[in-house]
C-alpha cells in the first residue's frame, strides 16, 4: 500500500511540474520580469528602508571607533616614551580632536557614497517600469 501511495504522489508532483513548465512557456515571463505588485513593492521598499537605517546606525559609531584606536596608540606610545603628563594630555587632547575630525570625514563620505549609490538604482528602476508601459 505504501508503495502506491507513493507512486501515485510522484506521478503528481511530475505532473504539477509539467503545468508549470508549460505555464511559464506560454508566458515566456521569466521570474525576474515579472511584474510587482503595491504590496510586494511596499514591502521591498520597507525593508529597503531598515537596511539604510541599520547602516546609518553602524556609520555613526566610526568617529567614535576611529578616536578611540588613535587615542590609545598614542597614550601607549607616550607611555613607552616616558613623555611628561602634561605634555601627554595635551598631546592626547589634539590627536582625539583630530581624529575624531577624520572618522567624521569620512562617515560623511560614506553616507554621500550611500546616497548616490541610491540614487543610481531609483533612476534603474524608474526605468525598467518605464519600458513596459510603452
Amino acid at each position: 500500500m505504501d508503495w502506491e501511495e507513493k507512486n501515485g504522489k510522484e506521478t503528481d508532483n511530475t505532473q504539477e511540474d509539467v503545468r508549470e513548465a508549460e505555464s511559464t512557456g506560454e508566458d515566456n515571463v521569466e521570474p525576474e520580469e515579472e511584474i510587482e505588485t503595491a504590496a510586494q513593492r511596499e514591502a521591498r521598499e520597507k525593508r529597503e528602508e531598515e537596511e539604510r537605517k541599520e547602516k546609518a546606525r553602524k556609520r555613526k559609531l566610526i568617529p567614535p571607533f576611529v578616536t578611540l584606536l588613535a587615542g590609545a596608540i598614542v597614550s601607549i606610545t607616550m607611555r613607552i616614551l616616558h613623555y611628561e603628563t602634561l605634555k601627554m594630555l595635551i598631546i592626547l587632547l589634539c590627536v582625539l580632536l583630530c581624529f575624531y575630525f577624520v572618522g567624521r570625514v569620512l562617515q560623511i563620505m560614506l553616507d554621500r557614497f550611500e546616497l548616490q549609490i541610491q540614487e543610481a538604482h531609483m533612476e534603474e528602476g524608474e526605468v525598467i517600469e518605464k519600458e513596459p508601459s510603452e
